[in-house]
């Protein structure tokens, strides 16, 4: 078995909860309308690319010009984010905390757009306590291509081989075994805990 040596966390969905429905059940009522406005204007695709950089005021023009008459709702996305992040998961916060109590060596590595991380930074303390994090919307690349895992290693001084990364995406955790790493999806807490025992890690 190789030994690991650098524990790496993804953070939406693995420390923190995110779900977008969350404010907009209220901006938004009707559920098919909703579901539309996600399908057709405040994609998945539109989002991502804000966790790869781009500026919310570019993004929100570039919809706004294309649907005028949603701008409330567009712009609704970037001032209510803070509700799409309620709480943490507590479980696998304290396994995260841990491994750091413990000596291990853990970093974080996450899509997340640069001005919302500051943000959940001052929400959620925890996210300072590793040695450090690669944002995608502050370095340019994003999950799960090989590219952003490779800077991560380079920044943070990682041998892949001794690296595990947890993430709860499965075409994430494929990405990072691609780049040479050891990988495991998350799914919940004690899951986790039985994944980095069978590598050799204590949770």
């Amino acid at each position: 078995m190789t030994e690991i040596r650098h524990i790496v966390f993804d953070i939406g969905k693995v420390l923190i909860h995110y779900d977008p429905n969350l404010p907009f059940s209220r901006i938004i009522p009707d559920a098919d309308e909703r579901a539309d406005f996600f399908a057709r204007v405040c994609t998945h695709d539109w989002n991502i690319e804000q966790d790869r950089g781009r500026s919310w005021a570019d993004a929100e023009a570039l919809l706004i010009e294309q649907f005028p008459e949603r701008e409330e709702h567009i712009r609704a996305f970037r001032k209510y984010w803070a509700e799409m992040v309620p709480h943490a998961y507590d479980d696998s916060v304290a396994i995260m905390t841990g491994l750091i109590d413990a000596g291990r060596d853990v970093t974080m590595l996450t899509n997340f757009a640069a001005d919302t991380f500051t943000e959940a930074r001052k929400m959620y303390p925890f996210l300072n306590l590793p040695r450090g994090v690669t944002v995608s919307g502050e370095v340019g690349l994003i999950k799960p291509d090989v590219a952003i895992y490779e800077r991560h290693a380079k920044d943070f001084g990682l041998s892949p081989e001794h690296s595990v990364f947890i993430d709860d995406s499965l075409p994430n955790v494929e990405g990072a075994r691609t780049a040479g790493w050891q990988a495991v999806h998350f799914t919940g807490a004690e899951k986790l805990k039985a994944d980095l025992g069978a590598l050799g890690v204590k949770a």
